[in-house]
């Protein structure tokens, strides 16, 4: 018995050392919102052969990845919720083979599954079949009913910012760049498009090709499928749409073309060819999405008289910062969108004038402070730099890596010069050109191109990223556009009269900015009073539709407006507008009435969408 306690005692030293020791020898995760390692084999090119399947809600096919190996035993791809049927190893000869595979069995309540294929030091391609599943959280699918025309049903995915894995196997972190080709089957008469090189015209087979050549990371891939056609704009720039809604996006986007021209002025060539556009059905969860050489659109863009488009601006701005250069995990987000918010508002002050473009960003400037006040009880959440291990990235998604981002960069445009700011970001986009960047990154080029900086400017920006809220900085914004509103307002609020003479030359920003600072305790006189201008401003304008309704729920006046919100809930899916609207229901006594809303309404909307709707109504 001695002995054989001996030897026991012996064997559970030793697994508990070795457990020590491979302890301290794990390296950790280079992302950590991806389980893959491309530290040791890195994923380089995907050729992607996929069915879109309407009736079952799917898609299955092959993902044929090319990689490069440095010195690893297996490739990780992440896979939420994928159901990998069997993979295949190929040598540099074209030997193939069939592999092996491993998949957890409990994914990961943020970050899904992933799925480990053992390769070994020859193999040069690694093929997965696969298929997604019904509730993939990238893909919405619209049956024929559900689209403008009524004659095909829909597919979309929306792959940022980890969601490329529930309907690709991929190394899904921002930092792995690959360049991809693919063929598409979708049922005849539709057309299927991608963050790609595009077909213009539909063609009878079904079947479509794509190419990109340039590196792009996971959440960069995109396909829409649907009935769409297209329409040029400029030599180089077009928009698709449903066929009744093609004639009205082209006249909304009209400055598309003028747009690129001011962007390449200001920051360099425009690195991909062509810039085009594609406007979704109601569903799309988000403004745009800046899918390299396709930006998805909201139709609710398109408010007739072209006073949305700065939305245009900024994601074609993300060619630039995002997609040329991308932040290198999603804890640096705001390089992707600071960069990017403050290049919208020069490229619209380079179009339409510097009143203008100030016009919009005071709006960000309200928003902004609105966000902070709600984050107020989770400061850490107000930083540039965030810590999101263990988070998900969704939850970092707010105004602070556009609004706070934008005022750093508008701070040091100010203390530096335009003209010296604007060879620096010239240089930092040449510089680090289809590749990622970190903070620390930025901070380092800054300094060393920038330069030599101040002590007191180079505290600051360092105060601005990895400290929570403001400092002490107001931009230089002319305030003339909202200053006339301000008059107006007040002159509203004693007189009971609102002057429709001069409303009537508003636009949207300054029905926005009038809307925002009505008070809530005087809303018994002001909605009788404003309803009927607000409903002939609002019909087809979705921003201010939005800012009116939820005026009247803050004002705890939902009782007489229900088909007004009922309305507004079941024909808009952008996240944007329809979660504070459950938010504020939620908050002032009608959290019963949005349950049945969101009931009746959830069938268009995406995934994110109803994900995030689930959380604010299950508090």
């Amino acid at each position: 018995m001695q002995t054989t306690h001996w030897y026991l005692l012996t064997i559970l030293t030793f697994l508990f050392i070795s457990c020590q020791t491979n302890q301290k020898a794990e390296i950790p995760r280079p992302d950590p919102h991806s389980f893959s390692r491309p530290d040791s084999v890195v994923t380089t090119h995907l050729h992607l052969d996929i069915v879109c399947d309407f009736d079952a809600k799917k898609i299955q096919g092959t993902a044929q990845w090319d990689i490069q190996n440095l010195g690893s035993e297996s490739l990780v791809l992440d896979a939420m919720d994928l159901d990998i049927q069997e993979v295949y190893i190929e040598d540099a000869q074209g030997n193939r083979e069939k592999g092996t595979f491993f998949q957890p069995e409990k994914p990961d309540s943020v970050l899904g599954s992933y799925v480990r294929i053992p390769i070994r030091n020859d193999t040069r391609k690694v093929i997965v079949s696969y298929s997604t599943a019904a509730e993939a959280l990238a893909l919405q699918w619209l049956d024929a009913g559900m689209t403008q025309s009524g004659r095909y049903p829909c597919l979309f995915t929306q792959s940022q910012s980890i969601y490329a894995r529930s309907w690709i196997p991929c190394q899904d972190g921002p930092a792995i760049r690959f360049s991809y080709t693919a063929r598409v089957q979708v049922p005849s008469g539709m057309i299927a498009l991608m963050s790609a090189d595009n077909p213009q015209m539909r063609n009878d087979s079904g079947i479509y090709h794509f190419k990109m050549d340039k590196p792009v990371p996971a959440y960069l891939m995109a396909l829409a499928a649907g009935d769409f056609d297209f329409k040029s704009i400029g030599d180089r720039t077009g928009v698709y749409a449903d066929p009744g809604l093609l004639d009205k996006a082209a006249y909304e986007f009209a400055d598309l073309e003028k747009m690129v021209l001011a962007a390449e002025a200001l920051y360099g060539k425009y690195e991909w060819g062509r810039y085009d556009v594609i406007v979704l059905p109601t569903g799309f969860p988000f403004g745009g999405m800046e899918n390299p050489k396709l930006t998805f659109l909201t139709p609710t863009v398109i408010a007739g008289d072209r006073s949305l488009t700065s939305l245009l601006a900024h994601e074609l701005a993300h060619s630039w910062s995002g997609n040329l250069v991308t932040n290198t995990t999603w804890q640096d987000f705001w390089l992707n969108e600071g960069f990017t918010t403050y290049f919208e508002s020069r490229i619209m002050e380079s179009l339409y004038g510097k009143d203008y473009a100030d016009m919009l960003s005071h709006l960000g400037w309200q928003d902004l402070k609105k966000t902070l006040e709600d984050m107020s009880s989770d400061p850490d959440l107000t930083k540039l730099k965030l810590d999101l291990r263990g988070k998900d990235p969704e939850s970092a998604l707010s105004d602070i890596a556009y609004e706070k981002g934008k005022l750093l960069l508008r701070f040091l445009e100010e203390r530096l010069g335009r003209s010296r700011w604007d060879q620096f970001l010239s240089d930092y986009f040449r510089h680090f050109a289809f590749q990622s960047n970190s903070t620390e990154g930025f901070l380092d080029f800054l300094e060393k191109n920038a330069g030599p900086l101040p002590v007191t400017i180079s505290d600051t920006v360092r105060k601005w990223i990895y400290e929570p809220g403001l400092i002490d900085f107001i931009p230089s914004y002319s305030t003339l556009l909202f200053d006339q509103v301000d008059l107006l307002r007040s002159d509203f609020l004693r007189s009971h009269k609102l002057d429709t003479h001069q409303t009537g030359k508003w636009s949207t920003h300054e029905w926005l900015h009038f809307l925002r600072a009505l008070p809530t305790d005087q809303a018994d006189w002001i909605l009788p009073a404003l309803d009927q201008t607000i409903r002939s401003r609002q019909s087809g304008n979705a921003e201010i539709a939005f800012v009116w309704i939820r005026y009247i729920i803050n004002s705890d006046r939902y009782q007489g407006h229900e088909e007004t919100v009922r309305s507004f809930l079941n024909s808009i899916g952008r996240r944007k507008f329809v979660l504070p609207l459950y938010e504020s229901m939620a908050t002032h006594g009608r959290k019963a009435e949005a349950l049945t809303l969101f009931a009746e309404a959830r069938k268009i909307y995406h995934p994110l969408t109803i994900h995030s709707i689930e959380k604010v109504l299950a508090e």
